[in-house]
């Protein structure tokens, strides 16, 4: 199946890892989308004194197409949070613990899970169209469609003030302990 070229925003190339049993991962940095911009007080109303942040796309490939409701599906989604929560969590503190704002949100419910939740939810595959360009088939839900996994991703967003370069580190250095292992890029051209 052909699908679209993959479009990365200047601020940051993907980090390609791959975990077990040959999961892949795609971590990316970008500046905000506008939507993020004008709505940061309403997705995260504690940050108002803080206009600087980065927006760390994490996406994980998924076994199966998410594009329908199943057990097997929701069981795969639910893991596929975990996995992320677990990850984003440890990134977060690291970053909290060197003073800059962090959050995650969680792609359940869209509400930051470290921060006083605002009245909007944050939409985690309409910041991930917006920043990466990817498209989205609507179904009961919207799905994203990676240029290499087709419909089987799951997206997640982490939101930070810390500089993308610290991010990028800490961010390698957390993928690991989790199983996340960096691969080259002539690597991911053919997965």
């Amino acid at each position: 199946m052909n699908y679209p070229s993959i479009s990365i925003s200047a601020q940051s190339s993907p980090i390609n890892l791959v975990g077990d049993p040959g999961q892949a991962v795609q971590i990316s940095i970008h500046a905000p989308s506008q939507y993020i911009c004008a709505n940061c007080e309403q997705i995260l109303p504690d940050w108002k004194e803080e206009p600087v942040f980065w927006v760390v796309i994490v996406l994980q490939r998924s076994q199966y197409e998410l594009v329908k409701s199943t057990p097997e599906i929701e069981i795969e989604k639910q893991r596929l949070r975990e996995k992320f929560m677990r990850f984003g969590c440890d990134l977060a503190f690291s970053l909290r613990d060197r003073g800059y704002l962090t959050d995650l949100i969680d792609p359940r419910t869209g509400y930051p899970l470290l921060s006083r939740p605002g009245a909007m939810p944050h939409n985690d595959t309409a910041v991930v169209k917006a920043l990466l360009n990817y498209p989205v088939k609507k179904n009961k839900c919207c799905v994203l469609v990676h240029p290499t996994w087709g419909k089987a991703v799951y997206p997640s967003v982490l939101i930070s003030t810390a500089p993308p370069a610290l991010i990028e580190f800490i961010a390698k250095g957390v993928a690991s302990m989790h199983g996340w292992n960096e691969i080259s890029q002539q690597s991911t051209v053919n997965s």
